[in-house]
């Protein structure tokens, strides 16, 4: 367990890792960001920062030896990163957590394994593989990069008309997987908390609107019926358990509808803070950047209550140029991540609206 005073490391110097120092300062907690060159805000609300690429062992273990606990603020830590450091130094999430839901084929095979709903899928290997498994599941189909695909990048969608080689091309003729088309009614989410000691505590399912594949308003409480509500939060965490999970994490799903009745599939595992939990700094009493600290840190979860309705709006590129009016509007919380260079489908900064019940 750590005491205030003592640093916690964190990979990555994004708007994540930016919120995430933020919310450790108040409860007397440091943070070393670790980062390649490049724009990284978190710099700017850092103790300390190391400037070095995520393969350079001597930069590694000097942070190692400065920090009591390390995190990340993405999913795609290099592996080897991940080892070296955890010869050294606790870190949280854990390997194995980093080894299934950095693979979307391993990510689906665990969910599948671990006896939760997921659209059907099929490993693709190559052109030929692409065609037995378009075969196999039919069209429309979503062909997705196993690794490192984010924010629709590293994606294909194969319709009646698409032809597969074009497609096989587009994402880079890498290890892919294809999920089966999924006529889905909505999109939930369920972001919630592992602590040290296995201690589970999730937040309201959220709802989530995407703008060319880019989320771009949350809003808390979904609308889902109430099994399927209770069925989001158990599977998070199910998840979070079965991966021995310590921290903050999301768990994407689809809303679908079953016999006349609203049912949940698994989408996506994200190992870390997440978009869709930006909600909380406003609208819970602890938010899931405090979260995540506390859980890391070894220290009681929060509570999870919601303060009202919330909505959360994403500011995508020019969109944070309006701060002015966002700061003019009553009842307007916002956030900009302090980017220096503003560009389209770029993630700018949000704001957040909490409305009484």
């Amino acid at each position: 367990m750590l005491h205030p005073g003592q640093t916690i490391g964190i990979l990555g110097g994004g708007q994540l890792a930016r919120m995430m120092a933020l919310a450790a300062a108040p409860l007397g907690l440091r943070c070393h960001i670790f980062a390649p060159p490049g724009d990284n805000p978190a710099f700017d609300v850092s103790a300390a920062r190391t400037v070095a690429d995520y393969e350079n062992q001597e930069a590694l273990a000097a942070f190692a030896a400065a920090v009591s606990a390390v995190t990340y603020e993405f999913e795609n830590v290099p592996a080897a990163t991940a080892a070296f450091l955890a010869e050294r130094v606790p870190v949280m999430p854990g390997p194995r957590a980093l080894a299934v839901t950095q693979d979307r084929f391993t990510e689906k095979s665990f969910v599948r394994d671990i006896g939760l709903g997921t659209p059907d899928f099929r490993a693709v290997d190559d052109l030929a593989s692409l065609e037995a498994a378009v075969a196999s599941l039919g069209r429309p189909a979503v062909l997705k990069t196993r690794r490192f695909g984010y924010d629709g990048k590293g994606q294909a969608v194969i319709r009646p008309e698409t032809d597969l080689a074009q497609a096989w091309d587009t994402v880079g003729r890498q290890p892919s997987i294809l999920e089966a088309f999924v006529p889905f009614l909505r999109e939930v989410s369920v972001v919630a908390a592992r602590g040290r000691a296995g201690d589970v505590a999730a937040y309201d399912v959220c709802e989530n609107a995407h703008r060319q594949h880019i989320l771009s308003t949350t809003t808390v409480p979904a609308d889902l019926d109430g099994a399927a509500m209770h069925a989001a939060l158990e599977h998070a965490a199910r998840i979070a358990t079965e991966l021995d999970y310590v921290g903050v994490l999301a768990v994407e799903m689809f809303v679908i509808e079953d016999d006349g009745r609203e049912r949940v599939l698994i989408n996506e595992i994200a190992p870390r803070v997440h978009n869709s939990g930006h909600w909380t700094i406003d609208g819970a009493e602890t938010s899931q950047f405090e979260q995540h600290i506390r859980a890391v840190a070894g220290w009681p979860l929060g509570s999870t209550r919601r303060r009202g309705r919330v909505v959360m709006e994403n500011l995508i590129g020019d969109e944070a140029d309006r701060w002015r009016a966002y700061l003019a509007e009553p009842g307007v919380h916002l956030h900009l991540y302090g980017k220096a260079e503003s560009r389209p489908g770029r993630k700018m900064g949000h704001v957040t609206r909490v409305i009484a019940e």
